[in-house]
């Protein structure tokens, strides 16, 4: 697996490129920012993009889908939950910041549902809480989770935004990112890596 972070954004939201080491197709997951940085760092890896991937449509998480979808004429896909945040940008208003209109989604993602990129298969857990339509991007074989704001190294997601639910997180994090190995790693919208056996060992907010 090729795996690029960008730090993007006025909040430093990890955008991930991820492909495959043998056809080099990939995707980008949560372009929340700072176009050409994710761009450039397209064109270094050498990949094709096949899909622009939103966990959620906050705006550090969205901010910039219509610049790369228009740069690599890849679709937009999310789960169909989001689809009013995403159509009222990323609820920037509320922090006064401005992104451009995202373009609407080529395609909704549903639980279980499994996206080939190349020898990559994207699994799609549906992971509601921080926001309606929060997904976790997993990918078995590889053992890694890209779980957007949902579970953070010894953090976990926010509630108090439009949308978020205190006890349908919880019930997200125990119900499916802990059920994953715990030697998987997650890869958060924020912050560094972990595992899922770390944080159910030292995550305080997990006890």
């Amino acid at each position: 697996m090729i795996l690029h972070t960008v730090h993007v954004g006025i909040t430093q939201t990890n955008c991930y490129i991820v492909g495959c080491e043998e056809t080099h197709e990939g995707v980008v997951i949560d372009p929340g920012g700072h176009p050409e940085r994710i761009l450039a760092a397209i064109e270094e890896s050498g990949l094709t993009i096949r899909y622009v991937l939103n966990t959620h449509c906050h705006f550090d998480h969205m901010g910039a889908n219509a610049a790369v979808v228009a740069a690599t004429g890849a679709p937009l896909a999310l789960h169909p939950a989001e689809q009013p945040i995403l159509e009222s940008r990323g609820g920037a208003s509320w922090f006064g910041v401005l992104v451009q209109e995202s373009p609407p989604p080529d395609v909704e993602l549903s639980p279980g549902q499994v996206l080939e990129v190349g020898t990559l298969r994207f699994q799609v857990l549906y992971t509601p809480g921080h926001s309606p339509g929060g997904v976790t991007f997993y990918l078995a074989e590889e053992g890694v989770a890209f779980d957007g704001d949902v579970l953070f190294q010894m953090g976990v997601g926010r509630t108090d935004l439009p949308g978020g639910d205190w006890d349908t997180l919880a019930r997200s994090i125990r119900e499916v990112l802990l059920t994953l190995p715990d030697e998987t790693i997650l890869y958060p919208g924020h912050g560094a890596h972990t595992t899922v056996g770390q944080e159910k060992r030292s995550n305080p907010w997990l006890r």
